[in-house]
């Protein structure tokens, strides 16, 4: 069984915001700083706050939330921005945080983006 969950209008791209499969397991797309389909231009703690929160919102939507979050992918176009983005993500994930991986890439928008795998309860 396989349940795709769209928050809002669906991505301008061919991709799902989550997949959940088996009614257990979210499996939520690369989320950025964006509102409103824009880009929310700031410092990498105000990006990672927004891109966060959008995570969070798919999560929901998924019937599921940071506590349940096993992994997350996390891409930084900046290294030098990961004590910033690290403040940010533990503010999300203050205690038992997921498994992670953190990479430079060239995003598409936006200084970072982050998708994860959650248990849905």
């Amino acid at each position: 069984m396989r349940e795709v969950v769209n928050v809002g209008p669906g991505p301008a791209y061919p991709y799902s915001h989550a997949v959940v499969a088996e009614g257990r397991f979210a499996f939520v797309s690369g989320q950025g700083p964006f509102r409103d389909g824009r880009v929310v231009p700031g410092t990498i703690e105000e990006e990672t706050r927004v891109t966060l929160e959008n995570l969070m919102a798919v999560l929901a939507a998924c019937s599921s939330g940071p506590e349940h979050v096993v992994r997350c992918g996390c891409w930084l176009v900046d290294l030098d921005d990961f004590a910033g983005f690290n403040a940010v993500f533990r503010e999300f994930f203050p205690e038992a945080p997921p498994a992670r991986a953190t990479v430079r890439a060239d995003l598409v928008a936006g200084k970072v983006e982050i998708d994860c795998i959650a248990v849905v309860p």
